[in-house]
């Protein structure tokens, strides 16, 4: 089984502060360019994708956006102790 691929959606400044093991930090401005960003160019469109952020607002943007990229398992983490909960 493939390990999801966990996306954090904060701003670089709240990614230093702390953030889940292995998450990679993609800003919400990178998705609205209205390109798959970079780092997600080479991902099959039916990867596990957690993305989560402080409260589960900008995560949830950041999903919507992914779903129309054609991504399709997709899991709002709501935020880092969320996710790490999650993970187990």
């Amino acid at each position: 089984m493939t390990k999801p691929i966990i996306i954090d959606t904060r701003e670089p400044f709240e990614y230093m502060d702390g953030h889940v093991d292995g998450a990679i930090n993609i800003p919400p401005a990178e998705f609205m360019s209205g390109q798959v960003p970079s780092q997600l160019r080479d991902v099959p469109r039916d990867q596990e994708i957690i993305v989560y952020c402080r409260s589960g607002s900008r995560s949830n943007v950041v999903m919507q956006i992914l779903q129309q990229q054609g991504f399709t398992d997709l899991k709002n983490g709501i935020n880092k102790q969320q996710v790490e909960k999650y993970l187990g």
